[in-house]
Protein backbone atom coordinates (compact mmCIF):
# COMPACT_ATOMS: atom_id res chain seq x y z
CA UNK A 1 0.00 0.00 0.00
CA UNK A 2 1.36 3.34 -0.97
CA UNK A 3 0.29 6.02 1.73
CA UNK A 4 -0.99 9.61 1.28
CA UNK A 5 1.43 10.80 3.55
CA UNK A 6 3.48 8.99 6.38
CA UNK A 7 3.89 11.01 9.80
CA UNK A 8 7.11 10.35 11.59
CA UNK A 9 6.50 11.09 15.44
CA UNK A 10 2.88 10.71 17.15
CA UNK A 11 3.45 13.28 20.04
CA UNK A 12 1.28 16.43 19.85
CA UNK A 13 2.87 17.87 16.45
CA UNK A 14 2.51 14.77 14.82
CA UNK A 15 -1.20 13.55 15.90
CA UNK A 16 -2.06 17.41 15.07
CA UNK A 17 -0.72 17.61 11.36
CA UNK A 18 -2.19 13.28 11.34
CA UNK A 19 -5.76 15.19 12.24
CA UNK A 20 -5.87 17.56 9.66
CA UNK A 21 -4.91 15.11 6.91
CA UNK A 22 -7.57 12.58 8.36
CA UNK A 23 -10.35 14.80 8.21
CA UNK A 24 -9.55 15.36 4.34
CA UNK A 25 -10.04 11.75 4.28
CA UNK A 26 -6.26 10.85 3.45
CA UNK A 27 -4.86 7.56 4.01
CA UNK A 28 -2.52 8.28 6.64
CA UNK A 29 0.24 5.98 8.68
CA UNK A 30 1.73 7.37 12.05
CA UNK A 31 4.92 5.71 13.56
CA UNK A 32 5.60 6.58 17.30
CA UNK A 33 8.54 5.30 19.28
CA UNK A 34 6.22 6.59 22.51
CA UNK A 35 8.81 9.16 23.60
CA UNK A 36 7.20 12.42 24.63
CA UNK A 37 9.73 14.96 25.55
CA UNK A 38 7.57 15.82 28.09
CA UNK A 39 7.37 12.59 29.74
CA UNK A 40 8.97 14.01 32.96
CA UNK A 41 6.66 16.11 33.47
CA UNK A 42 3.33 15.67 35.81
CA UNK A 43 1.45 18.63 34.25
CA UNK A 44 0.97 20.34 31.24
CA UNK A 45 0.37 24.07 31.22
CA UNK A 46 -0.76 26.53 28.89
CA UNK A 47 -2.56 24.36 26.49
CA UNK A 48 -6.17 26.11 25.56
CA UNK A 49 -8.92 23.67 27.49
CA UNK A 50 -6.25 21.20 29.08
CA UNK A 51 -4.40 23.99 31.51
CA UNK A 52 -3.05 21.15 34.15
CA UNK A 53 -3.95 18.13 32.84
CA UNK A 54 -1.06 15.59 32.75
CA UNK A 55 0.32 15.16 29.40
CA UNK A 56 0.17 11.77 28.97
CA UNK A 57 -3.44 12.38 29.19
CA UNK A 58 -3.71 14.94 26.57
CA UNK A 59 -2.23 12.76 24.39
CA UNK A 60 -3.90 9.76 25.25
CA UNK A 61 -7.30 11.24 24.61
CA UNK A 62 -5.77 12.74 21.52
CA UNK A 63 -4.32 9.62 19.89
CA UNK A 64 -7.87 8.42 20.57
CA UNK A 65 -9.79 10.86 18.79
CA UNK A 66 -7.64 10.16 15.46
CA UNK A 67 -7.73 6.78 15.66
CA UNK A 68 -11.82 6.95 15.03
CA UNK A 69 -11.43 8.28 11.58
CA UNK A 70 -10.91 5.33 9.33
CA UNK A 71 -8.46 6.16 6.96
CA UNK A 72 -5.39 6.40 10.02
CA UNK A 73 -2.77 3.40 11.00
CA UNK A 74 -0.71 3.96 13.68
CA UNK A 75 2.43 1.99 14.30
CA UNK A 76 4.48 1.82 17.52
CA UNK A 77 7.54 1.39 16.29
CA UNK A 78 11.02 3.48 15.82
CA UNK A 79 11.76 4.76 12.44
CA UNK A 80 15.02 4.06 11.77
CA UNK A 81 15.64 4.50 7.84
CA UNK A 82 14.59 7.22 5.26
CA UNK A 83 14.79 6.79 1.76
CA UNK A 84 13.33 9.01 -1.56
CA UNK A 85 11.75 7.25 -4.02
CA UNK A 86 10.11 7.81 -7.34
CA UNK A 87 6.64 7.73 -5.96
CA UNK A 88 7.43 9.70 -2.81
CA UNK A 89 9.67 8.37 0.64
CA UNK A 90 10.22 4.92 1.89
CA UNK A 91 10.36 4.62 5.41
CA UNK A 92 11.73 1.69 7.52
CA UNK A 93 11.16 0.68 11.24
CA UNK A 94 12.93 -0.98 13.60
CA UNK A 95 10.80 -4.25 13.06
CA UNK A 96 12.31 -4.30 9.63
CA UNK A 97 8.55 -3.41 8.07
CA UNK A 98 8.63 -1.09 5.21
CA UNK A 99 6.51 2.11 4.15
CA UNK A 100 5.72 3.97 1.34
CA UNK A 101 3.71 7.68 1.00
CA UNK A 102 3.84 10.02 -1.49
CA UNK A 103 4.14 12.71 1.45
CA UNK A 104 6.44 12.15 4.82
CA UNK A 105 6.10 14.58 7.67
CA UNK A 106 8.89 14.27 10.33
CA UNK A 107 7.01 15.31 13.62
CA UNK A 108 10.25 13.17 15.70
CA UNK A 109 11.04 15.96 18.41
CA UNK A 110 14.43 16.56 20.35
CA UNK A 111 16.05 14.88 23.13
CA UNK A 112 17.22 17.24 26.18
CA UNK A 113 20.76 16.86 27.22
CA UNK A 114 21.06 17.88 30.66
CA UNK A 115 24.21 18.98 32.80
CA UNK A 116 25.88 16.57 34.78
CA UNK A 117 25.13 17.84 38.40
CA UNK A 118 24.19 15.21 40.98
CA UNK A 119 20.11 15.26 41.46
CA UNK A 120 19.39 17.37 39.01
CA UNK A 121 18.18 14.38 36.23
CA UNK A 122 15.70 13.16 39.02
CA UNK A 123 14.03 16.38 39.21
CA UNK A 124 13.72 16.80 35.38
CA UNK A 125 10.10 18.24 34.86
CA UNK A 126 9.23 18.48 38.26
CA UNK A 127 11.36 20.84 40.30
CA UNK A 128 14.20 21.41 37.51
CA UNK A 129 12.62 23.29 34.36
CA UNK A 130 13.76 25.05 30.79
CA UNK A 131 10.18 27.02 30.40
CA UNK A 132 8.67 29.65 32.15
CA UNK A 133 5.52 29.62 30.62
CA UNK A 134 5.00 26.12 30.70
CA UNK A 135 6.18 25.62 34.68
CA UNK A 136 6.83 29.39 36.26
CA UNK A 137 3.03 30.22 37.92
CA UNK A 138 2.60 27.08 39.64
CA UNK A 139 5.94 28.03 41.86
CA UNK A 140 3.41 30.60 43.80
CA UNK A 141 5.83 32.76 43.73
CA UNK A 142 8.87 31.59 45.41
CA UNK A 143 12.46 31.71 45.81
CA UNK A 144 13.12 30.58 41.67
CA UNK A 145 16.68 29.98 40.41
CA UNK A 146 18.63 29.69 37.13
CA UNK A 147 21.61 27.53 36.70
CA UNK A 148 23.62 29.04 34.08
CA UNK A 149 24.98 26.05 31.48
CA UNK A 150 25.24 28.30 28.46
CA UNK A 151 24.99 32.03 27.27
CA UNK A 152 21.36 31.78 27.38
CA UNK A 153 21.16 32.15 30.89
CA UNK A 154 21.20 35.82 30.78
CA UNK A 155 18.02 35.61 28.70
CA UNK A 156 16.10 33.27 30.94
CA UNK A 157 16.95 35.10 34.53
CA UNK A 158 15.92 38.24 33.01
CA UNK A 159 12.15 36.77 32.38
CA UNK A 160 11.87 35.15 35.89
CA UNK A 161 11.82 37.33 38.03
CA UNK A 162 8.04 38.16 36.28
CA UNK A 163 7.30 34.73 38.61
CA UNK A 164 9.51 35.11 41.89
CA UNK A 165 12.31 36.31 43.17
CA UNK A 166 15.35 35.09 41.20
CA UNK A 167 18.67 33.91 41.55
CA UNK A 168 21.39 33.35 39.06
CA UNK A 169 23.72 30.45 39.62
CA UNK A 170 26.94 31.06 37.36
CA UNK A 171 28.56 28.08 38.37
CA UNK A 172 31.71 29.19 36.16
CA UNK A 173 30.16 29.05 33.19
CA UNK A 174 28.87 32.50 32.80
CA UNK A 175 30.01 35.36 33.37
CA UNK A 176 27.72 38.87 32.65
CA UNK A 177 29.52 41.93 31.29
CA UNK A 178 28.87 44.94 32.46
CA UNK A 179 25.54 45.80 31.17
CA UNK A 180 24.11 42.57 31.97
CA UNK A 181 25.02 43.18 35.27
CA UNK A 182 22.86 46.33 35.98
CA UNK A 183 19.88 44.54 33.99
CA UNK A 184 19.86 41.80 36.55
CA UNK A 185 20.21 44.21 38.66
CA UNK A 186 16.90 46.72 37.61
CA UNK A 187 15.02 42.95 37.64
CA UNK A 188 15.99 42.44 41.09
CA UNK A 189 18.54 39.50 40.49
CA UNK A 190 20.65 38.22 43.06
CA UNK A 191 23.80 37.02 41.25
CA UNK A 192 25.72 34.08 43.02
CA UNK A 193 29.35 33.13 41.72
CA UNK A 194 29.98 30.28 44.22
CA UNK A 195 29.80 26.83 42.26
CA UNK A 196 27.23 24.50 42.10
CA UNK A 197 27.95 20.76 44.37
CA UNK A 198 24.36 19.54 43.73
CA UNK A 199 20.68 19.69 43.84
CA UNK A 200 18.30 18.28 46.66
CA UNK A 201 16.77 15.05 46.00
CA UNK A 202 13.11 15.96 46.34
CA UNK A 203 13.56 19.91 46.26
CA UNK A 204 15.55 21.93 43.83
CA UNK A 205 17.46 23.19 46.73
CA UNK A 206 21.07 23.96 45.48
CA UNK A 207 24.06 23.02 47.81
CA UNK A 208 27.12 25.05 47.03
CA UNK A 209 30.30 24.11 47.09
CA UNK A 210 31.13 25.72 50.47
CA UNK A 211 28.05 23.49 51.85
CA UNK A 212 25.99 26.58 52.25
CA UNK A 213 22.52 25.68 51.17
CA UNK A 214 20.20 27.94 49.20
CA UNK A 215 16.24 27.12 49.56
CA UNK A 216 14.18 27.35 45.89
CA UNK A 217 10.75 26.79 44.97
CA UNK A 218 11.95 25.57 41.46
CA UNK A 219 15.25 25.55 39.24
CA UNK A 220 15.40 26.42 35.27
CA UNK A 221 18.54 25.40 32.95
CA UNK A 222 19.12 25.84 29.52
CA UNK A 223 19.70 22.51 28.38
CA UNK A 224 21.17 21.20 24.91
CA UNK A 225 18.57 19.86 22.67
CA UNK A 226 19.54 17.16 19.91
CA UNK A 227 17.40 15.80 17.38
CA UNK A 228 15.92 12.36 18.19
CA UNK A 229 16.02 10.94 15.13
CA UNK A 230 18.55 11.07 12.03
CA UNK A 231 15.89 10.66 8.82
CA UNK A 232 16.21 14.43 8.19
CA UNK A 233 19.83 13.79 7.74
CA UNK A 234 19.09 10.60 5.94
CA UNK A 235 17.38 12.50 3.23
CA UNK A 236 19.92 15.19 3.28
CA UNK A 237 17.12 17.73 4.91
CA UNK A 238 18.90 20.77 5.18
CA UNK A 239 19.50 21.65 9.41
CA UNK A 240 19.93 25.13 10.83
CA UNK A 241 21.67 26.35 14.15
CA UNK A 242 19.48 27.03 17.01
CA UNK A 243 19.79 28.65 20.23
CA UNK A 244 20.46 24.81 22.17
CA UNK A 245 21.53 23.08 19.05
CA UNK A 246 20.59 21.96 15.71
CA UNK A 247 16.78 21.78 14.23
CA UNK A 248 15.05 20.99 10.82
CA UNK A 249 15.11 23.81 8.68
CA UNK A 250 11.48 25.01 7.44
CA UNK A 251 10.12 27.34 4.82
CA UNK A 252 6.96 29.07 6.29
CA UNK A 253 4.42 26.11 5.24
CA UNK A 254 6.10 23.76 6.84
CA UNK A 255 8.67 22.54 4.05
CA UNK A 256 12.09 21.11 4.34
CA UNK A 257 14.29 21.67 2.00
CA UNK A 258 13.64 18.27 0.43
CA UNK A 259 10.54 18.60 -1.51
CA UNK A 260 7.67 16.44 -0.23
CA UNK A 261 9.04 16.63 3.52
CA UNK A 262 7.57 18.35 6.00
CA UNK A 263 8.61 18.89 9.65
CA UNK A 264 6.58 20.25 12.37
CA UNK A 265 7.07 20.02 16.35
CA UNK A 266 10.21 20.74 18.53
CA UNK A 267 12.26 19.30 15.94
CA UNK A 268 11.90 22.20 13.78
CA UNK A 269 10.39 24.97 16.05
CA UNK A 270 12.90 25.88 18.95
CA UNK A 271 10.07 26.44 21.46
CA UNK A 272 9.37 23.38 23.83
CA UNK A 273 4.85 23.85 24.26
CA UNK A 274 2.49 21.49 23.92
CA UNK A 275 0.53 24.94 22.44
CA UNK A 276 2.79 25.01 20.29
CA UNK A 277 3.78 21.47 18.97
CA UNK A 278 0.22 21.33 18.30
CA UNK A 279 -0.43 24.67 16.23
CA UNK A 280 3.12 24.29 13.94
CA UNK A 281 1.38 19.83 13.53
CA UNK A 282 -1.70 21.84 11.93
CA UNK A 283 0.37 24.11 9.78
CA UNK A 284 2.19 21.08 8.27
CA UNK A 285 -0.90 18.41 7.83
CA UNK A 286 -2.82 21.22 5.94
CA UNK A 287 0.56 22.18 3.85
CA UNK A 288 1.16 18.39 3.35
CA UNK A 289 -2.64 18.04 2.38
CA UNK A 290 -2.70 20.98 -0.17
CA UNK A 291 0.71 19.49 -1.77
CA UNK A 292 -0.99 16.77 -2.54
CA UNK A 293 -3.89 18.23 -4.88
CA UNK A 294 -1.56 21.33 -6.07
CA UNK A 295 1.44 19.93 -6.66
Amino acid sequence: MIYDTIIVGGSYAGISAGLQLARARRQILIIDAGQRRNRFADHSHGFLGHDGYHPGAIASKAREQLMAYPTVEWITNTAIHAKAEKIGYRITAGSGQSFTARRLILATGIKDELPDLPGLSALWGKKVFHCPYCHGYELNGGMTGVLATSPLAIHQTLMLPDWGPTTLFLNEVFEPDAAQLAQLARRGVTVEAEPVSSVGKEQADITLASGRIIRLAGLFIQPRTRLSSPLAAQLGCELEAGPTGEFIKIDTMRETSVPGVYACGDAAVAAGSVAIAVGDGARAGTAAHQSLIFR
